[in-house]
């Protein structure tokens, strides 16, 4: 588990058995609750952070243990933020830090936006 802690990025089946979930079911997750947005590498696999791991635990449980219906963990959590916010603690809460840049990282996301330019003009 200490070599999980020190991954910035999980897949798909990583996420699903950490969680005791299928994939497909986070895959349709993905479709239902606009808060769930892993990103997705050049080949198309989702990277899933801590942050998106900490939401599919509350929709997990919400739908799981509370027993809500889609429809109904949807709406409680677009009319209750505090439930995603309290798992979320920000990772830069204090002003003094800086992030990291990562030069790699960072001509992965400028290759994206421009990807995202070229279809926007073709539009």
């Amino acid at each position: 588990m200490k070599e999980e802690q020190k991954r910035r990025y999980y897949s798909i089946s990583d996420v699903a058995n950490m969680l005791g979930l299928k994939s497909h079911i986070l895959r349709f997750w993905e479709s239902e609750f606009s808060v769930l947005r892993p990103r997705k590498n050049r080949a198309g696999n989702r990277a899933y952070t801590e942050r998106d791991i900490k939401i599919i635990r509350v929709i997990k449980h919400l739908l799981y243990e509370e027993k809500f219906t889609i429809e109904g963990a949807r709406k409680r959590i677009k009319t209750d933020r505090e439930i995603i916010h309290e798992q979320l603690p920000l990772p830069l809460d204090s002003p003094e830090k800086k992030p990291e840049i990562n030069k790699s990282e960072m001509e992965e996301i400028r290759g994206e936006l421009k990807s995202v330019i070229e279809m926007v003009k073709e539009l």
